[in-house]
């Protein structure tokens, strides 16, 4: 029986994303089904597979597992030989360390710059908190690549559960025309260079669903 993915909008939705993509660069078989985020009946369509309410969502038979980080976790076991995980046991801690830390944290960057792929690329003023959050995050980027990224373009060499939880943050970063250092500028680029990047935003761009809160210069919705 295939795995399924419940997730929100592709151009908004970033907890959708990050299982997402994991899946499709570790070449793991699923179904998807896209609920948009306004529907009506969201809260009661996903609320009767999980109690969260929230979306992504994955099933596998009789398992339901929600939240973006437990997700990645469950496929990693379910999976080995994918390598969601780094290999060592050093790299593999530090990854899971960044990936809570994006999980928990962030708030000012993720709440100023909302995910919004189909937005022109175009720089937005930030707030003192929201660049102190992008501070951190180019220098925790570039420690990784220097200190783990020997194997390839990626966080920890090759692409694993890390880059999939700072999959949208690249997202934004691109969106909103985000000054970075050398390092993560070029971790950007390897990140939106991966075909399931492209097809998700690809996705994103063409959905019909107009969320208000997601659209950073509201009333006007830009759109490439």
């Amino acid at each position: 029986m295939a795995l399924k993915l419940i997730i929100g909008n592709k151009n908004y939705s970033s907890w959708s994303m990050r299982p997402w993509i994991a899946m499709k660069v570790a070449n793991i078989p699923f179904e998807e089904t896209v609920v948009p985020l306004d529907t009506d009946d969201f809260k009661a369509k996903v609320g009767a597979v999980s109690g969260s309410g929230k979306v992504p969502l994955l099933i596998d038979g009789d398992i339901v597992v929600w939240e973006s980080l437990a997700i990645l976790e469950y496929l990693a076991e379910k999976f080995p030989n994918t390598g969601l995980w780094p290999a060592h046991i050093a790299a593999r801690a530090h990854a899971r360390a960044i990936a809570h830390e994006m999980h928990g944290g962030f708030q000012a960057m993720r709440g100023h710059l909302a995910m919004n792929m189909w937005r022109p690329v175009k720089a937005r003023e930030l707030t003192a908190e929201a660049q102190a959050n992008i501070r951190r995050i180019d220098a925790m980027w570039t420690d990784c690549r220097q200190r783990f990224g020997a194997g390839g373009p990626f966080l920890f060499g090759t692409f694993g559960a890390a880059d999939a939880m700072y999959a949208p943050v690249v997202a934004r970063f691109v969106t909103y025309a985000v000054a970075l250092g050398p390092t993560a500028q070029a971790y950007v680029e390897a990140v939106t260079a991966l075909p399931a990047f492209a097809e998700w935003k690809a996705a994103g761009v063409t959905e019909p669903w107009v969320l208000a809160d997601d659209e950073p210069d509201w009333p006007t919705v830009l759109k490439a």
